[in-house]
């Protein structure tokens, strides 16, 4: 990070928590996204102040404050808990977001999600339950809406509390 004598002057006079506070925002705000190579295997707890993109392996817990992409080489195993999340490679856990949760073409869902708006493409596969949350995406809703989702051809007979897309 390079810093401008201003900001260096400013710094001085804060107090380490608020120069904290004030570096997580200016990551978030900026744009900056941490990436988990296709080698990479993790596992524990992920935190990012920013956004993450994920190619390799996941297996623990994710909290970013910005946006989770899990690209189609992805494997995750996790809670995720961010403000938007777009899912092309294979998932298993439940995805708590503030906005936007989103299933690619050739992605997979097992698990639950809790969002404002749910977006399958074609192609996707989703399994587990949906609860659209229009208030605060605390993982509790007053009337939870079940289903079950997939991009594959509809079978002729739709089996209870299934969606097909």
């Amino acid at each position: 990070m390079i810093w401008r004598r201003e900001d260096a002057e400013s710094a001085a006079s804060e107090a380490p928590s608020e120069q904290r506070e004030r570096k997580d925002k200016d990551m978030s705000d900026n744009g900056e996204v941490t990436i988990v190579g296709t080698g990479a295997r993790l596992e524990g707890n992920v935190v990012s102040a920013g956004s993450l993109r994920i190619d390799g392996q996941v297996k623990g817990q994710i909290n970013a404050d910005g946006d989770v992409t899990l690209s189609s080489q992805s494997q995750v195993e996790a809670d995720i808990r961010a403000q938007n999340v777009s899912v092309a490679g294979r998932f298993t856990g439940n995805i708590v977001v503030k906005d936007k949760a989103h299933l690619a073409r050739g992605g997979r869902i097992d698990g639950n999600i809790t969002s404002k708006t749910l977006v399958v493409e074609e192609g996707g596969v989703f399994h587990g339950q949906s609860i659209m949350d229009a208030g605060t995406s605390s993982g509790s809703s007053s009337a939870p809406a079940a289903s079950s989702s997939t991009g594959a051809a509809a079978p002729d007979k739709k089996e209870p509390g299934q969606v097909k897309v």
